[in-house]
């Protein structure tokens, strides 16, 4: 390990400020699912109209996720940022107000809340290659990847807590007033767009952007990622209910995330003296996934190979995030994450329903069956893509990119 590439991001300014400005402003929407899915139940009566609001709310994201990354690239992501920020903050304070009796329009208005999610992980994803190139653009990648994991864990948590010693209104309302202050602060941090770039660059089309020989591949990837997570979660669950402890299902997520989280910071501490391919570490994670369906019969068993598979998950999409970010011109690198995150949503949905059928018709293993070949299927999409080199060869991948 070389931890080098740690303390160059350290000494850049505005590295480490910007990245702590979207942490923050990323946790309370993070933490927004829980408290609206039980005001949805106390609303309702059950649980299936929780999942309603849930599902309402995700496809509001995923929608509007392309055209405010498309904005930003346009007009700059400052105050698409802060204007989305500040709706979401006032839709989610009424959504938390209204009355039980109008839960039929909870759907309405978490769709409404969904589709005004300030892109901040598309500008902060986009930001990076503006700041810093070579093996310090590979770490700060890495080390993205690693925090989301963190906020995976952190943000659910901190909802259920709320829920726990208050109520779910005090839970969207303690969201809506968080996230309005971090995002703002975040947004401020961003850079206006200057006229050089509204004119110079050329910007591609949605079709451009998207149906690229390398891009599209990367995109796949993702999407199968996302996808093959959904259905490892809902294995973990029924894994644990086949048990009969559903403690095990926390134990289990827990060892999977820190199995990321070791995995990405030691990825992004690596000294990357050779060429980094994706489908390399795609290939490595298969593999290890594959050994999770051996591993059902023992709690232990399957703990100690998710970790061993965890370890892969940060840098893998670390790695995704940084051929995508590289690969894109500059004026659309916003719009691409948007679409990137739209399609990760989508295959989240997909993954747990297509998982559940399969966990109920074949049995508890197959979800990881499921998920190895999703993931086989993600290291067949990116065998072209163009490794990370040592040598600062970057700009010369944009402009071939575009």
């Amino acid at each position: 390990m070389d931890l080098t590439a740690y303390r160059d991001l350290w000494k850049t300014h505005g590295v480490m400020a910007l990245l702590a400005s979207a942490l923050i402003a990323r946790l309370p929407v993070m933490a927004t699912m829980v408290p609206l899915s039980f005001l949805a139940k106390d609303a309702a009566g059950n649980f299936g109209w929780a999942g309603v609001v849930a599902g309402a709310y995700s496809v509001g994201m995923a929608i509007a996720s392309v055209v405010w990354s498309r904005l930003a690239d346009r007009r700059g992501a400052r105050w698409v940022v802060i204007g989305t920020g500040m709706a979401w903050g006032v839709l989610m304070a009424v959504v938390a107000l209204l009355p039980y009796s109008w839960f039929r329009v909870l759907p309405v208005a978490a769709a409404l809340a969904g589709v005004f999610v300030a892109p901040v992980t598309s500008a902060l994803r986009a930001s990076w290659p503006r700041l810093v190139q070579g093996a310090r653009l590979r770490a700060i990648y890495a080390l993205d990847a690693t925090a989301q994991e963190l906020l995976f864990v952190v943000g659910p948590m901190l909802g259920a807590i709320v829920v726990s010693f208050a109520s779910p209104r005090a839970g969207l309302l303690a969201c809506a007033v968080t996230a309005a202050a971090a995002i703002w602060w975040f947004g401020l941090k961003q850079r206006p767009a200057t006229l050089h770039e509204k004119t110079d660059e050329p910007r591609p089309t949605a079709r451009q952007l998207v149906f690229h020989r390398h891009r599209l591949g990367l995109l796949i990837a993702f999407a199968c990622m996302v996808t093959g997570f959904a259905s490892m979660s809902l294995g973990i669950v029924a894994f644990a209910d086949e048990h009969g402890n559903r403690l095990i299902a926390g134990v289990l997520e827990m060892v999977a995330a820190l199995g990321s989280l070791i995995g990405g910071l030691v990825g992004g501490a690596l000294p990357g003296r050779r060429d980094s391919y994706v489908w390399r570490r795609m290939l490595a994670m298969t593999v290890l996934v594959t050994g999770c369906v051996f591993a059902t019969s023992s709690v232990v068993a399957l703990a100690v190979m998710l970790f061993a598979a965890g370890c892969l998950i940060a840098p893998t999409v670390g790695a995704i995030y940084e051929r995508l970010g590289v690969m894109t011109p500059a004026s659309a690198r916003t719009e691409i994450f948007g679409w990137m995150l739209s399609g990760g949503m989508i295959g989240s949905a997909v993954g747990s329903a297509v998982a559940g059928t399969v966990v109920e018709s074949l049995g508890v293993r197959y979800a990881w069956v499921l998920m190895a070949v999703l993931a086989l299927v993600a290291t067949l999409s990116v065998l072209h893509v163009p490794p990370h080199r040592p040598a600062d060869a970057d700009l010369e991948e944009v402009a071939a990119a575009a």
